[in-house]
């Protein structure tokens, strides 16, 4: 173990396999770990780079690792799946782990801090949460009409409509569905507590945060929005740039190209849903106000609407918003509504 400089980690529930490299690259440890063994065994190795997949307890490991001395690098596992020679099983998997790390173009990511995983974590309970109201409200609405009862799209509208139904039972529905309809009325007025709870649990994150405050300064991110942002991005440091951030999100093009042929799809559609959602709605109400405004960047808007239409500048807008949102994170800066970047500046501003 002395000799272990790099160390690849293929982390699960229970069983741990490690597979540690030399200077030169050369494999001199294999060896399957359980869990509780997994912390006493890393402690007793020298200062070494550990590698591991960006799965599940995987920022847990990472900063336990890093607080024992160990510089600690984690991996996409799409970035991954190439290096794994054959058959797929934890020993293959551990030294594709190792051989992914050795990749000079390797695009890492950070480990969060337990601020940032908190503030993740919040976001998706919160998620969850809306995902099971939504739910309940459809199957609500799918039992009324085989009853001949019809309530309108709209979370508001059950709030408006089920005691009515419930109270003057006006399809003389029987005791028995009105019982079970009552049940699942009081589980969606439940869940929707529970909601506003968090909701206002993200309203006092955002105060107390100057990273989201700072975030919260440009056209089309809220709340909610600046706090996952502020989450996910952290330092900034796991990106490049902006661009990268971008991409990382899912707002750039995909290509399909070959040759002197350059093929441009629609976007990727990569990475997180749910701060890609966030962003692509952030944009479409900065595009509803934009007649209102004459700043540089409603002024671009416009002008975008015009040539491509609402939907494509929603992404676009999308895009920038993300590449802003770095910027400010990385260099530290607040947003200015008609900034003009520098000519090599690593990110453009939302307003350029």
């Amino acid at each position: 173990m002395k000799n272990v400089t790099s160390l690849a980690i293929d982390i699960a529930k229970n069983v741990f396999q490690l597979h540690g490299t030399d200077r030169t690259g050369r494999a001199i440890l294999k060896m399957r770990v359980q869990r509780t063994k997994l912390s006493e065994i890393i402690a007793n190795m020298p200062p070494c780079k550990i590698y591991m997949e960006a799965c599940a307890t995987s920022n847990y490991w990472g900063r336990e690792f890093t607080k024992l001395g160990h510089s600690v690098k984690l991996i996409n596992p799409k970035y991954v799946t190439p290096y794994v020679k054959r058959n797929k099983n934890d020993k293959n998997d551990a030294a594709g782990i190792a051989a992914a790390s050795r990749d000079p173009d390797m695009r890492f990511c950070e480990v969060k801090t337990e601020d940032q995983q908190d503030m993740q974590s919040i976001h998706r309970i919160r998620r969850l949460l809306i995902g099971q109201r939504t739910a309940i409200a459809n199957q609500l609405r799918g039992i009324l009409a085989e009853y001949g009862e019809a309530i309108p799209k709209g979370i508001n509208q059950i709030d408006k409509h089920m005691p009515k139904i419930l109270g003057d039972n006006p399809k003389n529905m029987g005791a028995l569905i009105l019982n079970s309809l009552q049940t699942l009325y009081d589980i969606f007025k439940n869940l929707g507590k529970q909601i506003a709870v968090y909701d206002r649990t993200i309203d006092a994150i955002f105060k107390e945060n100057e990273t989201c405050q700072k975030l919260a300064s440009i056209p089309g991110v809220g709340k909610i929005s600046a706090t996952i942002l502020a989450a996910v991005l952290g330092t900034g440091g796991a990106f490049k740039n902006g661009r990268h951030f971008a991409a990382f999100l899912g707002l750039v093009p995909r290509q399909h190209s070959s040759g002197n042929k350059e093929r441009l799809l629609g976007i990727s559609k990569g990475g997180d849903t749910y701060i890609r959602t966030l962003l692509t709605h952030g944009g479409r109400a900065v595009i509803l106000w934009s007649n209102k405004k004459t700043d540089r960047v409603n002024i671009w808007v416009k002008n975008l609407v015009s040539r491509r239409g609402k939907n494509k500048a929603a992404i676009a807008l999308a895009n920038k918003i993300a590449r802003t949102a770095w910027a400010i994170v990385h260099e530290n800066t607040t947003f200015t509504l008609n900034h003009k970047p520098k000519i090599n500046s690593p990110a453009r501003s939302i307003g350029s």
